[in-house]
Order: structure tokens, then C-alpha cells, then sequence
């Protein structure tokens, strides 16, 4: 992914266990930690950022349990977050949202999204107060406030420069863990036959857009079919028998059977696969992807294929990936690695990639994972 129009420092003070991070974001950041440590809450920030960028802040808040859950515990009032995306080799967007809890409810009191190194302010917002300038720098106020939403999401995203909204507003979740694929989930199920640029955060439109992708790119498709053999090697094709009129269902041929097997028949691990490589090789990711344990259900072996299709993807897409797997962080390279750790003092979070600690005398003799085993790292319970 080019460093243009990238997201490269987030900045986020107040929210659960990140009580004050600060740290630069790179196109593929792997995040690895203990237990509780916050992983999972800095995927949310940026699932709340992009909701608020939508003007869906206020659901999303309460869809995580309303500010005082999500505040950092007797230590903040209000969430502060800072994003920076930088629009060339000398400038970049610079956008802070501060949103103040009140008893049970919230009040966004400050919003600025300026450019650097000028300091000139596209949006200022304190409460209700705001000023706007479009892309030409000239005040505009066309719109009727909705003082719950962020003033982002209420401005045409032509007027925002860098399309920051628009890359900010795409940014999906992911969670692999989370996945149904129970014996009547739409997963396994048959699919109706319709044009679909992703397999779906559940895998809803897995069958459709694996079919419409062998109709429309079909050496995309011979793509996935080939890592699903590097991976399965007794794999040999997928298919898509009609099961009514509009409705395809989707099987697997093996070499050992006579007969496919259909998706119902398929393991956990290896229907989670099929649709975690299905997604990283797509090429209509968002700009940002975040996915909560992508090795969940997936056998060792098949972790170094997974950190090669992370790589592959993260030059399309800025992916963002919480992870438990110490063996799935040994096939990646310290720059990748964004280690969690907790301050003995007061269990707040602690963020630091692993290319900023003395590992050089380490990686000389072992890898990553046994150095995150050996403590050397951080990062361990």
C-alpha cells in the first residue's frame, strides 16, 4: 500500500485499559499480549472512529455499553482520540475527537481536523460551536447540526481533503473467533446467486462472492483455489452446484472421495480458512481491516501461509490484527509486531512495536515467538 493517503499514528487517551497510548501504525501491525491486556479495545476505537465517520457514534457507543463502560476505570472522564494520515512527504491530516461523559449520556466536546504543518483547521468544533472550511478553504455551514454526531460525518466527504472520511468511514471488523459456522449458519448454507465484493463478516456471502469472483476474475479465483491446496494438499477444486432457481450451494472435491463435500460437511478449521483467505486475497478490502484472531480453529501448519496472505493484503489494505498465536508471530518480522503489555503499578496498557526493543542480539538465535516465550519481548501474563 502506498504511504499516501495512509493512516500512520493513532493516539487514544481514556478508553478501557488504553488509558494513554501513542503509537505510529504501519500497514500491517500484528498485535500480540496477554489476556485483558486491550487488544481487542484498540480494534474498537477504530470500529468507533469509523462508526462515528458513518454518523452511527451514538449506536456505537451504546452497542459497547454506553461511556462509562468504555472509560478507563477511575482514571478519565472523557475519550480523546487522535488520528493522523499523512497526504504526502511533507503533510498530513491531523483529526481529534474528545467525547465527555454526562451521567449516562455523552457530549462530543471537541473535534478539529487540520492539516500540517500549516495548522490550517478544516473542522473546529467545541460543543456546539463549530466552523467548517471546504477544500478550497472557504467556511461553508449547509447542514442542520445533530450535536450526537461527529461534524465529519455530517459534511460531504468531497469537502473533507484526502478523503479522509471515506477511508475512515470503510474500516471493517473482523472477528475470526466470533465467526458462526454452526451446523445451520449462513456459512455452510446454500446462497442466492448475486454480485458481492467481499465473503461477508460472517461469511454470509461467502458461496456468492466466490462464484461471482470465478465468473468476473477468474484468476483471482484460480489464486484462492491454489492456496487451498498448498494448504490442503489433498484439496482439488471447489464448485457450485444450483440448488434452486437463483440459489448456489458450495463444495469441495478431494482427491480421496468420489464425491464432494458440501459445506456442512467441512471442519470448523478449515471453513474458517476458506474464508479467512478468501477475504485477504480480495481486492476490494477496505482501508482499514481489523480482524480479531485470525488463527482461531486453524492448525499450526498453517499459520506461516496465514502471515504470507497478511503481508500480500496489507499492501491493499492497512490490517490491523489482534492475535494470541505466539507461533503465528514467529513467522513475521519484529516491524510487524505490536507488543501489549501491562505496567506492574496500575495494569494499564503499554504499546510498543517489537523493531524498538533490543532484539538484535536475540534474533540472532531464535525466533520471534520463542523470544516472546522467553519474556524477552514483553507482552506474557
Amino acid at each position: 500500500m502506498n504511504n499516501k493517503n495512509q493512516f500512520n499514528h493513532i493516539s487514544i487517551k481514556g478508553y478501557r485499559r488504553l488509558a494513554s497510548v501513542d503509537v505510529p501504525i504501519r500497514p500491517l501491525t500484528v498485535m500480540i499480549g496477554a489476556n485483558g491486556v486491550g487488544k481487542t479495545a484498540f480494534l474498537e476505537v477504530f470500529s468507533l472512529l469509523a462508526a462515528s465517520a458513518r454518523g452511527q457514534l451514538a449506536s456505537k457507543i451504546s452497542e459497547l455499553g454506553g461511556m462509562n463502560d468504555i472509560l478507563t476505570r477511575d482514571q478519565a472522564k472523557s475519550l480523546v482520540c487522535q488520528l493522523s494520515m499523512r497526504k504526502d512527504e511533507t503533510e498530513s491530516l491531523d483529526y481529534t475527537l474528545q467525547i465527555d461523559a454526562k451521567g449516562h449520556a455523552f457530549e462530543i466536546a471537541t473535534e478539529t481536523l487540520k492539516q500540517s504543518p500549516d495548522l490550517f483547521k478544516y473542522i473546529e468544533r467545541h460543543q456546539l460551536n463549530v466552523s467548517a472550511y471546504d477544500n478550497r478553504q472557504k467556511p461553508f455551514n449547509d447542514w442542520e447540526l445533530n450535536p450526537f454526531e461527529s461534524i465529519l460525518s455530517q459534511i460531504p466527504k468531497n469537502r473533507v481533503p484526502a478523503n479522509l472520511k471515506g477511508q475512515l468511514a470503510s474500516s471493517t471488523h473482523y472477528s475470526a473467533f466470533v465467526l458462526n459456522v454452526a451446523s445451520n449458519s449462513p456459512i455452510r448454507l446454500p446462497q442466492t446467486m448475486r454480485p458481492v465484493t467481499l465473503p461477508g463478516q460472517n461469511g454470509e456471502d461467502l458461496v456468492a462472492y466466490l462464484y461471482y469472483l470465478r465468473e468476473t476474475e477468474a484468476d483471482r479465483f484460480e489464486m484462492i483455489e491454489d492456496s487451498l491446496a498448498v494448504a490442503f494438499p489433498n484439496f482439488k477444486r471447489l464448485s457450485f452446484p444450483p440448488v434452486a432457481a437463483g440459489t448456489l450451494a458450495l463444495t469441495w472435491h478431494d482427491k480421496n472421495f468420489s464425491t464432494p463435500l458440501y459445506m456442512h460437511q467441512l471442519s470448523e478449521g478449515t471453513l474458517r480458512f476458506l474464508w479467512l483467505i478468501t477475504l485477504l486475497q480480495s481486492h476490494n478490502l477496505t482501508a482499514i481491516t481489523l480482524i480479531d484472531e485470525p488463527e482461531v480453529s486453524l492448525h499450526p501448519q498453517l499459520l506461516s501461509f496465514l502471515s504470507g496472505l497478511m503481508r500480500e493484503a496489507s499492501q491493499r489494505t492497512q490490517l490491523i490484527i489482534a492475535t494470541h498465536s505466539d507461533r503465528l508471530i514467529g513467522f513475521l518480522e519484529p516491524h510487524e509486531v505490536l507488543v501489549m503489555d501491562e505496567e506492574e503499578d496500575n495494569g494499564l496498557t503499554t504499546m510498543t512495536w517489537a523493531d524498538e526493543l533490543d532484539l538484535e542480539h536475540w534474533i540472532e538465535e531464535y525466533t520471534l515467538d520463542q523470544i516472546w516465550r522467553m519474556g524477552i519481548m514483553g507482552g506474557r501474563p
